[in-house]
């Protein structure tokens, strides 16, 4: 039986001028062509090839030696190739480029881009590219608290954040309290697991632990405040959004920045702001 989208071991039928037929072994009667060009050398009757099983141009299968970029149910991130008025098409590793129908794509993808996707059979039993992975991706990664990941976005959601595939395999989320600067889904990242949650999935980072982190906040607001004349209009009662918008930075993460600076005689807080200390 073949499977179409999955890589299998079959064997050798029939030679013939065009390629080899290959079957599985005990049913002669269901074959499938390997092309001439495919067939290595010296391959002779009962051998076993391993082979993937698509469909050609013409919508019959066939199998090919080629190995592609990603098999049936799994995930990877593959080259958008090009945009036409039915869809978009893939780069993945065989001559057939990869179908991605616009009702599978998460948000619009343009040639040169870079997508995480899924391969299915569509109703007429079609390869097939999806960008909605979000349920195939694992929640067994061996990442801990503070472990250094990378991963691509995936999507964008305005309530809960930009998910991640962490190593294009496993799911992960940059909270929306955590973006302080815009995220583009296909962006690749490196982050910071925050917290790996109940059911294994992994909340990210784009910043250091908050010990790590307080030094280049502190510069951070130096740096604005010099800018400023020495002086803005900000302190620890300041609205959350505001301190987000300006300092790219959280409420909390603000008020250690100020408080080291001023422990170490940097600046003043005064009742409408904080000021450079003369020196």
């Amino acid at each position: 039986m073949f499977e179409l989208g999955k890589m299998q071991v079959l064997k050798v039928l029939k030679k013939t001028p065009i390629g080899v037929y290959l079957y599985d072994g005990e049913n002669e009667g269901e074959k499938i062509l390997l092309p001439i060009k495919q067939v290595p050398k010296e391959t002779e009757v009962g051998d076993e090839i391993n082979v993937f099983i698509y469909k050609d141009s013409e919508d019959r299968p066939i199998a090919t030696t080629q190995t592609p970029a990603l098999t049936l149910g799994g995930v990877t991130v593959l080259p958008v190739k090009e945009v036409t008025k039915i869809g978009a098409f893939l780069s993945w590793g065989l001559t057939k480029d990869l179908f991605l129908p616009f009702k599978q794509q998460t948000y619009k993808v343009k040639p040169g881009d870079y997508v995480l996707v899924t391969l299915y059979l569509d109703k007429s039993e079609r390869l097939c590219a999806s960008m909605k992975v979000y349920d195939l991706l694992s929640t067994d990664s061996p990442y801990e608290k503070d472990s250094t990941v990378r991963g691509i976005v995936y999507e964008v959601s305005d309530n809960f954040g930009a998910f991640v595939a962490v190593d294009n395999r496993y799911s992960g989320l940059i909270p929306k309290k955590e973006i302080f600067k815009p995220i583009l889904p296909g962006t690749l990242i490196e982050a910071r697991v925050d917290r790996v949650k109940p059911d294994g999935k992994l909340d990210l980072s784009l910043r250091e632990s908050s010990y790590l982190q307080l030094e280049p906040d502190s510069e951070e607001i130096l740096t604005k405040l010099k800018a400023a004349g020495g002086f803005l209009p900000f302190h620890d009662k300041s609205d959350a959004e505001e301190i987000k918008n300006y300092f790219k930075m959280s409420k909390a993460a603000f008020k250690r920045a100020i408080g080291h600076l001023y422990k170490d005689g940097n600046i003043v807080i005064e009742e409408g702001g904080i000021r450079l200390k003369e020196e």
